[in-house]
């Protein structure tokens, strides 16, 4: 890997490693220190992922005009100074607004990282992605063990803590990202012969990656459960609040150790595409466990599955977004497909809520497998408005002179 690549997996596991002190512990500290109902918690997380979606928008954007290291850089100032004002006042209404400002200047950066990672290695194919993948959840997993020894302390720490994190990354970032190469290879994605053929450069590709949208929608929703109704359904099944955390713990050593798996995985899966259609395909064997689970063997068992899935899709899903991006927009693509992501997590609670309200945990269990047959629908046919598109490509290269459509 170039070291260009490694400051930014360095970037991303601070990054992650400071937000994740704080956003386990929300709904915790709402409910349980500020003395709100759960709906109100869970309204205060929904417009906190609205804003990441925002972010997610704003930051892919800015990183096609004006370059990773400023998109960045303006994401992560936003965000220390909401964390560095919620370490002064962390009441119920400046906490509420200070969660929102902080989920729009984080969804500012997670973008660009990732459009940054394509940029510096562009010959690299799935690796950047995997490689920024497995970095976040390096953060993830330091940020939520440390942050429960913290919260025992003082909560109050945890703002303290989560502030200087977001300080650090940013003067980490404005002093070794300046030198970063932000612009993709000149060859890197070919155009002309595609603006000639319709001038359909960004129509086929952007239908292409709605339709990808769509589909991690589906899945993002259904994986959110983990962390909304099935942990409440852990409790029905007399599992303790530290064995449900112990879940976790092993999902995020699993996606750090277990890369070595997916490395021989995916040199076996032809392409992206391949490797998304297996993933979704454990993801629908994990829920299949999870449903017949009344012990924590078997959900750890089901957790250990759903890790091996989301070591294949979370990674594949960018790796193609960047493939599909045309010249000049592979920031808004990476934004428009994290606004996924983060869509899909925002609707998951509520949508997993109502359902076991109507219904139960079962009736769930068989909708979200349904949500992953969907996602797999979307991946078999998110590539057709490309290969339209390749098609007119190859009737202007037989109608028109070679030197008319050749660099």
């Amino acid at each position: 890997m170039p070291k260009s690549l490694w400051l930014v997996l360095i970037g991303a596991v601070i990054n992650t490693t400071g937000s994740s002190f704080l956003w386990p512990l929300n709904t915790i500290y709402i409910h349980d220190i500020l003395g709100h109902s759960l709906t109100f918690a869970g309204l205060i997380l929904m417009l906190n992922s609205g804003a990441g979606i925002v972010g997610n928008l704003v930051g892919g954007f800015l990183f096609d005009r004006i370059g990773g290291y400023r998109s960045i850089l303006i994401g992560l100032i936003i965000t220390a100074g909401a964390g560095i004002a919620l370490t002064i006042d962390h009441s119920t209404w400046p906490y509420s607004v200070l969660l929102v400002i902080v989920g729009f200047g984080s969804g500012m950066v997670f973008p660009s990282m990732f459009a940054l990672s394509g940029a510096v290695w562009p010959e690299g194919g799935r690796k950047p992605f995997n490689a920024l993948y497995v970095a976040q959840n390096i953060g993830v997993a330091i940020g939520t063990a440390l942050g429960g020894l913290v919260a025992d302390i003082s909560f109050s720490l945890i703002f303290t803590v989560n502030a200087t994190m977001y300080i650090l990354l940013t003067f980490f970032v404005f002093f070794t990202f300046r030198k970063i190469a932000t612009a993709v290879k000149p060859d890197h994605h070919p155009t002309n012969v595609i603006e000639q053929a319709g001038g359909h450069t960004q129509k086929g590709p952007f239908n292409a990656l709605v339709i990808l949208s769509i589909g991690f929608v589906l899945c993002w929703m259904a994986y959110v459960q983990w962390t909304s109704t099935i942990a409440s359904y852990t409790q029905d099944l007399h599992i303790p609040y530290s064995h449900y955390s112990y879940l976790w713990t092993v999902n995020g050593l699993l996606i750090v150790f277990g890369q070595p798996l997916v490395s021989v995985v995916t040199k076996k899966l032809s392409s992206a595409k391949a490797q998304m259609l297996v993933g979704i395909g454990i993801f629908i064997c994990s829920f299949i466990i999870l449903s017949f689970a009344d012990s924590f063997n078997e959900l750890m068992m089901a957790m250990v599955v759903l890790t091996l899935g989301e070591m294949l899709v979370w990674p594949a899903v960018p790796t193609v977004a960047n493939t599909l991006a045309p010249k000049g927009r592979a920031g808004f693509y990476q934004g428009f497909i994290n606004s996924a992501a983060t869509g899909g997590r925002m609707i998951g609670p509520l949508f997993g809520g109502l359902i076991v309200d109507l219904f139960n945990m079962h009736v769930l269990f068989i909708v979200i497998i349904v949500c992953f047959i969907g996602a797999v629908v979307t991946s078999l046919v998110y590539d057709r408005p490309v290969q339209k598109v390749r098609t007119a490509q190859t009737y202007v290269q037989q109608k028109l002179p070679k030197k008319e459509y050749l660099h």
